[in-house]
């Protein structure tokens, strides 16, 4: 079913290869014209080579291995607010993932893998050739913050999914470089908050309207506060989602308005993977992520869908349920009616884009932006953070900031949380941050490092000191002679 999209022109290649690369501007530098090619020993030699190595980082987030089958395999599929969708007999092998019964030769495990280092190998690409390049100070300085902080996103995702993981932090020079060990997660977080601070003092609060969707000073300090969370450093995820709490962000007035297309890089944003649907160039217009998550054979291929269990968990009249699942018969707010005929009761409304939009040769939905981080995240970060510290008035004030975005101008639901006790508010956080983050890829990690996935997802498999991370690809230990080590249990 994926389609046969030209990956390379989202990569930067590496010595031996070639280049394709991206022009400037938000929609532009996401063009990848196919006459762009040049031999890489002619490349890194000016300042607009480089912009053209940072453009191909941000293109390769939105391809295949780091948007579609293989990351909604690894980050969404095994939680309890997700199930496989389509029809039961396509794409079958998303059930050992959602049954807990994968192994270490399942193909998505490698494609994930492979889909992140591709990312760092870029970000090690422009961080060990743009130094020596003649151009301007500033932007020489930020464009290295830009590829430390894609760099750190990918770590991240990458140590949450397999634990152990090699640190490659160089662009191979020789056969000598090109088998590592696993670095230990501690190391691995160590370095990706490394990565982070020196990316937020570096990169800008805001860029103009041509640079829009850049990694910012907000992305690399809220990135970090996260990466602090799954480490439990309460009290720097306190400081720095308080700091980014003054850096002018703001939650979206409509929540489900803030997914669409026209809002785009909202104030409510910090980051976003950019895509585009680009006339002329279907190979450019290469997301995935709406296509595969879309109404199955209206809009998309039906997968990724939204569970029962997700649909119970919402108050009585929380607005966010009916923004979160497009439900079989229903009509959006955007006038598209769902047919009853569709095999699935449910489908991802955050990845919707109206069916009109369709172009013949293009992804569905190829224009959809993926939000990495909102700021809805950080102030529930920030309630986390404050209630384990002992500080409930602040846990309340931000928490309560969320569920009254939520409740619009309706008071007779998602009234304020008021308990102060420890626990009851811990137990409220986590479950307004399932209802304001679903179907965000955000659920299943946020359920193990909280230490409930027992709990939660042992109905359906999980196993503790197993469980907690997926194996590692056999490919890459077969490939490195038994250097890399499997994960326990698998």
């Amino acid at each position: 079913m994926k389609k046969n999209i030209n990956i390379q022109s989202c990569l930067v290649a590496t010595a031996l290869g070639t280049m394709l690369f991206t022009a400037s501007c938000k929609k532009d530098f996401l063009n990848v014209p196919p006459q762009g090619q040049q031999p890489s020993v002619t490349f890194w030699k000016t300042g607009d080579d480089a912009l053209k190595g940072v453009n191909a980082i941000y293109a390769n987030l939105r391809s295949w291995d780091n948007v579609a089958f293989n990351a909604i395999a690894i980050e969404s599929t095994g939680s309890d607010e997700a199930d496989k969708g389509s029809t039961p007999t396509d794409a079958t092998f998303f059930n050992l993932f959602d049954q807990f019964t994968v192994t270490s030769t399942q193909g998505s495990l490698l494609g994930f893998w492979t889909g992140q280092y591709q990312n760092i190998n870029l970000c090690n690409q422009v961080l060990d050739n743009v130094p020596n390049i003649n151009m301007d100070a500033t932007l020489k300085a930020r464009y290295l913050a830009e590829a430390k902080f894609v760099r750190a996103y990918s770590y991240f995702r990458l140590v949450r999914a397999y634990g152990n993981v090699p640190l490659r932090l160089n662009v191979p020079k020789d056969n000598s470089e090109y088998n590592l060990p696993q670095s230990d997660k501690a190391a691995v977080y160590a370095q990706i908050e490394k990565d982070l601070t020196e990316a937020a003092a570096v990169l800008p609060q805001s860029y103009p309207a041509t640079d829009l969707g850049r990694a910012t000073k907000g992305a690399a300090l809220g990135m970090k506060a996260k990466v602090a969370m799954y480490q439990k450093k309460w009290a720097d995820v306190l400081a720095l989602t308080n700091q980014v709490m003054t850096l002018g962000y703001d939650l979206f007035p409509d929540y489900e308005k803030g997914f669409r297309e026209a809002n785009e890089n909202s104030v409510e944003s910090l980051f976003e993977v950019q895509a585009s649907l680009i006339q002329g160039n279907a190979a450019a217009s290469n997301s995935q992520y709406s296509q595969v998550q879309g109404v199955a054979g209206v809009m998309g291929w039906g997968f990724n869908t939204p569970s029962a269990e997700l649909e119970a968990a919402y108050e009585t009249g929380d607005p966010r349920k009916d923004a979160t699942i497009l439900f079989r018969g229903e009509t959006t707010p955007q006038g598209d009616l769902v047919p009853t005929s569709v095999p699935n009761p449910r489908y991802n409304q955050k990845s919707y884009v109206p069916f009109n939009t369709r172009i013949s040769g293009f992804n569905e939905g190829a224009q959809q932006n993926i939000r990495v981080l909102r700021f809805a995240d950080i102030l529930l970060m920030n309630a986390e953070a404050a209630n384990e510290l002992g500080n409930p008035t602040q846990a309340l004030t931000s928490l309560n900031r969320v569920r009254k975005r939520a409740r619009g101008s309706n008071p007779a639901i998602l009234p304020d949380v008021t308990t102060t006790d420890q626990s009851a508010l811990r137990t409220a956080i986590w479950k307004e941050r399932q209802v304001e983050l679903a179907m965000e890829n955000d659920r299943y990690f946020d359920v193990i490092r909280q230490g409930r996935a027992l709990t939660v997802f042992g109905p359906k498999g999980w196993k503790a000191n197993k469980n907690e991370v997926w194996p590692i690809p056999q490919t890459e230990i077969d490939l490195s002679g038994g250097l890399l080590k499997q994960n326990p249990g698998y």
